[in-house]
């Protein structure tokens, strides 16, 4: 069932958002997983165009399950803290069009690390009715200390003493990347999945192969 209508301003996108943060599940823990759906998009650079990318990994190895891609036109503008209205859209055209139905999904962005606790894999996991974890490059909001060095180590990310998400070394001698449960799981799972899946780079490999492959399909269209 269609989670909400789509808004069109700024202020209709905050009333979404104020209404359906309250209903993420980010206590439930998730047990076992075995397929992890990367989503990423790539954005034409002259034209209003986007790239969407899922990736569906096995967990065990990150062998790549099932790929599906989607060229869309830019129907919400670039708000800070909104962004998550100009890309699910896409992202459940391609959703749509994949056989399989991963146990986890994946995407490069906020969960509950955002200013009013819905970022972009809290509203995607709420519309696929899936566990959703959000594993960002980009820091928005929070405290915390740098992690360790090695790869996996984790400090708390923290609004107001509230434990809000990770910032988590994907890799030795990279920048943090900041985790934050999206819904239907809750931290310890998110990280664990993160951790399951780390592929020596900043991105793990779910959210690498996506943005490999959003990035290949704007390759292929000259953008």
């Amino acid at each position: 069932m269609p989670l909400h209508d789509w808004p069109t301003t700024e202020a209709d996108a905050l009333a979404v958002q104020a209404a359906l943060a309250a209903r993420v599940d980010t206590s439930t823990p998730l047990p076992r997983f075995e397929t992890v759906a990367g989503c990423d998009i790539a954005y034409h650079l002259e034209a209003p165009l986007l790239f969407a990318a899922v990736v569906v990994l096995r967990a065990e190895d990150c062998a790549v399950v099932e790929t599906a891609t989607v060229t869309a036109g830019v129907t919400f503008p670039y708000v800070p803290g909104l962004l998550s209205f100009r890309e699910v859209p896409p992202l459940l055209d391609a959703f749509s069009r994949l056989r399989t139905l991963p146990d986890v999904i994946m995407v490069d962005g906020q969960g509950t690390a955002h200013p009013r606790r819905f970022g972009l894999a809290c509203h995607l996991g709420m519309w696929l009715d899936r566990p959703c974890v959000g594993c960002a490059k980009s820091w928005l909001v929070g405290d915390y200390a740098e992690p360790g060095p090695a790869a996996g180590d984790a400090s708390p990310l923290t609004v107001g003493g509230e434990v809000v998400g990770a910032a988590v070394r994907a890799a030795a001698g990279a920048k943090p990347v900041f985790v934050s449960p999206g819904h239907k799981l809750d931290l310890d799972s998110a990280l664990a999945v993160v951790r399951a899946t780390l592929s020596g780079y900043r991105h793990p490999h779910p959210t690498r192969a996506a943005h490999l492959a959003a990035n290949a399909l704007r390759a292929a269209h000259g953008a």
